[in-house]
Order: structure tokens, then sequence, then C-alpha cells
């Protein structure tokens, strides 16, 4: 994910899918832009149910089931106790079981680096997001420190999209932007700097800001780029 425009391509995929299967290729999608070897992402609803999507091999996934290996997986119990983004090697993998289980894994595909971000939604939904690549522990360390906060935005907005699809959820109804932060959401969407997009108004920062933070606040959105993201995605603004 080299740039913004690759981050709201990858954003509107998302948002445009309203299935499971659709959620499986928008996660396929997000592992070619990345350019590495995985993304996964498991959760568990409300109720209590297990869905996934994600690019490790089926032979891998059907495994990791066969052997139960959630007993004994130090991302799963390392990430549970947490509430940040977890580099693999934070975790403890010192047993003889776990070494054996991440040998295992890497003979399945799986890469020899990890990056793991916990996930929590209502009524004790909890969720994982994970990139896996294989690659020297300084190429990784980079790769996680430049793409954390987009890490972070793409694992909430999955979390967002596996909550509305799960079974008898009401979506939330969708706020209309005002015309003003439309205009606004435009100009920040076709590659204006914020000092642009108020001068092009022929307003203040400060008061641009408040129409930034309101159709953030009316789109549901972490930040500016998620909010221009999903502005794009439901036709609300057009470039």
């Amino acid at each position: 994910m080299g740039n913004k425009k690759q981050l709201e391509f990858i954003l509107e995929s998302l948002e445009q899918a309203d299935t499971l299967a659709g959620l499986q290729t928008a996660s396929e999608d997000l592992q070619r832009n990345l350019g590495i070897k995985h993304v996964a992402y498991h959760w568990v609803d409300s109720a209590g149910d297990q869905y996934g999507c994600g690019t490790y091999s089926l032979d891998w996934q059907a495994r990791y089931i066969e052997q139960n290996y959630v007993r004994i997986d130090p991302v799963i119990s390392g990430c549970f106790q947490r509430f940040h983004p977890v580099d693999w090697k934070q975790l403890d993998w010192s047993s003889k079981a776990t070494r054996a289980f991440q040998a295992e894994a890497i003979e399945y595909g799986v890469g020899n680096q990890g990056y793991s971000i916990p996930v929590r939604g209502p009524n004790g939904q909890f969720a994982l997001f994970t990139v896996n690549d294989s690659c020297e522990d300084d190429t990784w360390a980079t790769f996680t420190e430049d793409k954390r906060p987009e890490l972070i935005l793409i694992a909430h907005f999955l979390n967002e999209k596996a909550l509305d699809l799960e079974p008898g959820r009401t979506p939330e109804a969708v706020q209309p932007l005002s015309p003003r932060e439309v205009d606004a959401i435009t100009l920040l969407a076709i590659g204006y700097s914020r000092a642009q997009v108020a001068d092009s108004l022929s307003i203040s920062e400060h008061t641009l800001r408040v129409y930034i933070e309101s159709a953030r606040f009316k789109l549901g959105a972490i930040n500016t780029t998620h909010a221009v993201a999903r502005a794009l995605s439901r036709g609300l603004i057009v470039v």
C-alpha cells in the first residue's frame, strides 16, 4: 500500500463487500496491494459463531481446524490479552508445542513474520486482523512501522463490515451530508490540501475542520481518509 489512492481503493473495495464472499475477495485485493504473502481476518460474533476470510491456503486452514491449533496458537492467546497491535516476535514461542506449530505453519506457506491487530466490538465480539510475510526482521519492522496507521484503519473497517454481516443486526441509517460537507470532502478527494480547500471555499481552516469532523461523524469514519473513501463508495461525492 504505497499511497493514499491505494488506501482509498482498498477501503472502497471493503465498503462494497456485502457478503462473506465479498469480504474474501476484498482480503485478496488487500494482500496484493500490500505486496505481502498473506492477509487474514477472523472474528467471533456476539452469538459465538466464527467467521473468517483471508489468503492462507485451504490445506492450512483445514489442518489448523483438524488439530485444534487454537488451543496452542500464541497469536490467539497473546492477542486476546492485548488491545494494541502485536508483532509475533513479542509473543511466547518458547514451548516445544508452539515451536512445532510454527514450523508446520511455515511448511504450509505461512510466512515467518506476522503482525496482528486485536479488535473488540459490542456484546463480546472479538476479531483479529493479521498481515503475514517471509522476510528479515529489519525489513518487517520497517514495513509495520510505515503501515501501522493504515493497518489499524483497515482492521477496524473490516470489523465494522463483519458486524454489518451479523444475522439480525440492524444497519445504522446513513445521515446525508450538507452541501458544505460535500464540497469539503470532494476537494479533499481530488487531492487538495486543507489550506487549499479552505481557500477554495472562502472559509477559515478552523471552520473547515468543523465541516470535516461533522462529515466524518455522519459517515462513521475513523479518520479523514476513511471518510473520503466512504463518501466515494456510497456515491455521496463524485470526482
